[in-house]
């Protein structure tokens, strides 16, 4: 294939099929594929199987590229989910008639051709597709090498649900991951309305700095979780392990823990021990490396300035000890990605403040980062955590596949 020009000439003149679509046939088409998926757990198997022998052990992109009979079952009530919900698309916003006799009609349409590029996770080709298909837009998945196999058969099991329902193929296609094709789809503003990145911070920034289609900025997290003075300290323990330890290799588990000094040496004391069981390697600041150490704490360096506003996605962590919320929230302002934030306080002022200074997509009060989901928001699924300002912020879910539309009616008015 020189070229992806005829995927992308299809994929845009299919955004009038898709958007035809009755509500029925979407929610009908959705629920097949949700037991298409049950019924192909072999096949999605013996796929993945081929895509993790190709891949290290010791990569953390590793868990995200796991299939499981129960990850499957999870995608298949996904998608159960998203046909529940109602369409975003054509819900009337505005509706007026002008002193002039204007009808004015403001209503939400399908944003159009979604094109998305992403690494390892082969949920986000299930996810998309639904979001896309229940909204009414059309994807082109640009998945990346070590999900080939996965993806393959994912794609083929959503066109065969297609096809079950006469329906034009090109409304979900897989690009070739062969990388040159990246930056035709990156330069394809003719055909493409959105690209959105879900990956590494790297994969992001090569997306944003090189795209002529607008972009929306979704994956990176550097999520901290801050421990003030007056906390309860067993209940902070328990949220810094769950941040950490549950699925390391996602974007909103902890990548810094902050405590407040006056509570550091018993909280730390607490926290070795659990961290330790999960064999957590810790980068800490001079005063919790003492700390630690006194607590014959194993895997444990000293941190480096890059150690904080570093993503780790793994069994890795920092800890810095600080004075104050003052300077917790100055430490959160230069180091964070505006993805998920915490405090564990009991004091409500101090719980007040972190909620309005912190600048994230998500901000929490004595809760895990790890709850920062679209299915857990009750959105169904996500195509991922955005953490920019304008359009969508935080999970980037069905509500917001949608852009607005003026319609007008006239009888002859002139300006």
């Amino acid at each position: 294939m020189e070229n992806i020009q005829d995927i992308l000439k299809s994929a845009a003149k299919a955004t009038t099929v898709v958007q035809a679509l009755s509500e029925e046939v979407k929610v009908s088409l959705l629920k097949e594929l949700s037991a298409r998926l049950k019924n192909s757990k072999k096949e999605i198997l013996a796929s993945n199987l081929l895509d993790l022998n190709k891949m290290d052990d010791a990569d953390p992109k590793k868990d995200r590229l796991v299939l499981t009979d129960a990850r499957i079952d999870d995608l298949s009530s996904s998608l159960d989910e998203i046909a529940a919900l109602p369409d975003p698309a054509n819900q009337v916003i505005v509706e007026r008639t002008l002193d002039n006799g204007l009808q004015v009609i403001k209503k939400t349409v399908p944003l159009g051709v979604v094109g998305v590029i992403y690494e390892s996770r082969p949920n986000v080709t299930i996810d998309v597709a639904a979001l896309c298909i229940r909204s009414g837009n059309v994807c082109l998945l640009r998945g990346g090498s070590d999900a080939f196999h996965t993806n393959t058969i994912l794609v083929e099991l959503i066109h065969q649900c297609l096809d079950r329902f006469n329906i034009d193929r090109a409304i979900v296609q897989l690009l070739p991951v062969d990388r040159r094709f990246v930056d035709e789809l990156l330069n394809a503003s003719k055909y493409v309305d959105i690209i959105i990145p879900r990956g590494s911070d790297q994969l992001i920034q090569f997306v944003r700095n090189n795209s002529k289609v607008p972009v929306i900025e979704t994956g990176a997290g550097v999520c901290h979780t801050y421990v003030e003075a007056s906390a309860d300290l067993q209940k902070a323990v328990d949220i810094v392990v769950n941040a950490k330890v549950t699925r390391p290799s996602v974007c909103n588990a902890l990548d810094t823990v902050i405590v407040d000094r006056a509570i550091a040496e018993p909280f730390l004391d607490l926290l070795a021990p659990k961290l330790s069981d999960y064999q957590v390697e810790i980068f800490a600041d001079k005063e919790s490396f003492d700390i630690l150490s006194h607590a014959d704490y194993k895997d444990l360096k000293h941190a480096d300035n890059e150690d904080f506003g570093r993503e780790f996605l793994d069994m890795k962590c920092s800890v810095k000890v600080l004075d104050n919320i003052d300077e917790a929230l100055d430490h959160i302002s230069n180091f964070s990605s505006k993805h998920s934030e915490a405090i564990v306080s009991k004091d409500a002022d101090k719980q007040l403040r972190f909620l309005n200074e912190v600048d994230a997509a998500a901000v929490y009060v004595n809760a895990s980062t790890r709850f920062t989901d679209g299915g857990v928001f009750g959105l169904g699924a996500e195509i991922g955590i955005s953490t920019q300002k304008l359009h969508a912020r935080g999970p980037f879910a069905l509500e917001k596949l949608v852009t607005e539309k003026w319609l007008i009616r006239g009888d002859g008015q002139v300006r």
